[in-house]
């Protein structure tokens, strides 16, 4: 019977830091909600053709401005304009993806959680 004192001893501090892991797991969520909410109003602004195009997109990476130089728009060549939104709005949003994985990666340690955003 001895021999299951000390098995029973360590139980009782593997409780105790399992506790402590799910209290550090919580207050790690509780982080990484309030810096997601923080980043989500923050803004990301991106550009193309030379500032012809200027796109602003915040952490959720909704649009918020688009603006365009009249010198882009050519009636002849409505292609062309097309290409330099396609290449703002894309770049707006990658940006976002950026700050926020780079604001999550600060919570976490650099630990890659997936599905974290």
């Amino acid at each position: 019977m001895g021999k299951y004192k000390g098995f029973a001893g360590a139980g009782m501090n593997t409780n105790k830091n399992m506790n402590n892991v799910i209290k550090q797991a919580q207050k790690m969520q509780e982080e990484m909600e309030k810096v997601q909410e923080e980043l989500e109003e923050k803004t990301v602004e991106a550009t193309s053709g030379g500032g012809a195009v200027t796109v602003t997109a915040n952490g959720k990476k909704e649009i918020l401005t688009l603006k365009i130089s009249p010198d882009a728009v050519d009636p002849d060549d409505v292609e062309t304009l097309e290409d330099l939104i396609m290449v703002a709005v894309n770049d707006a949003i990658k940006q976002a993806d950026d700050m926020m994985a780079e604001g999550m990666s600060a919570v976490t340690g650099g630990i890659n959680i997936p599905g974290l955003f």
